[in-house]
């Protein structure tokens, strides 16, 4: 039976934390039919997030905590997925901002659609999304750049819901450099670079008022990330 490990980066969300597992495991039980399981990565959380985290993972046989003392959902992603031994390993935002109905077909493009990575964009026609035009502008922005620095074939590099096979996880995530933010941008760059399939699924997505993320220094520090990436070397691998 195939396998699925869905990652929850979390930073100080003793709050959400219970309400969003709960939420997730009734939807995974219903609607994923392959054994799956929920991986809570606490990137060194300052409030009761270890607690709660460690709670809900001996109420559940389905729920692990791993807890990071450095912070960075890139670093907790690439901990978490490198330790693993799912067939199919995923990452959702805790604040569940994208509708959990995308969930299966991003797991199906990979299981049975021969993907090596699938992701939920925002801004394809069928997507939709219900955001502050300060963030409007500044994603659409983003991911216009991207396209004029590497002619990319992907619409949306940062929306948080995306899943990889373990394989390619192993080969590429070692690849990439940054363990915060930028983490899903270069690792979709890497992905098309070395010829890795990238399945796309349109979601609906509502901005998080609550949000942990500073969208104006991510922006500044994703633009550095880009040009690291496209006038930097390329690390040395090729596809198996």
């Amino acid at each position: 039976m195939t396998t699925v490990d869905v990652v929850i980066p979390v930073y100080n969300e003793e709050k959400a934390l219970p309400g969003s597992i709960a939420q997730l495991r009734a939807f995974l039980a219903t609607h994923i039919p392959h054994r799956w399981r929920i991986v809570i990565a606490d990137n060194a959380s300052l409030d009761r997030t270890p607690e709660v985290g460690r709670e809900l993972a001996a109420r559940f046989t389905d729920v692990d905590y791993l807890r990071l003392e450095q912070k960075g959902r890139g670093r907790a992603l690439r901990t978490a997925w490198l330790a693993s031994d799912a067939d199919v390993l995923s990452y959702m935002d805790v604040d569940l901002s994208t509708n959990l109905a995308a969930f299966p077909p991003l797991i199906e493009a990979i299981v049975s659609g021969g993907y090596d990575l699938a992701i939920g964009s925002r801004l394809m026609p069928a997507s939709r999304t219900t955001r502050s035009l300060k963030r409007e502008v500044i994603s659409r922005g983003y991911n216009m750049l991207i396209k004029l620095l590497f002619w990319n074939h992907f619409s949306d590099a940062q929306c948080g819901f995306k899943a990889i096979t373990r394989q390619a996880a192993h080969q590429l995530v070692p690849l990439v450099q940054d363990q915060s933010w930028f983490f899903d941008t270069e690792l979709l760059l890497r992905a098309e670079q070395y010829g890795y399939r990238i399945a796309e699924v349109p979601v609906e997505w509502i901005e998080d008022l609550d949000s942990r993320v500073k969208i104006v220094q991510t922006a500044i520090d994703d633009v550095r990330g880009l040009l690291r990436v496209r006038f930097g070397p390329s690390p040395p691998f090729k596809k198996p």
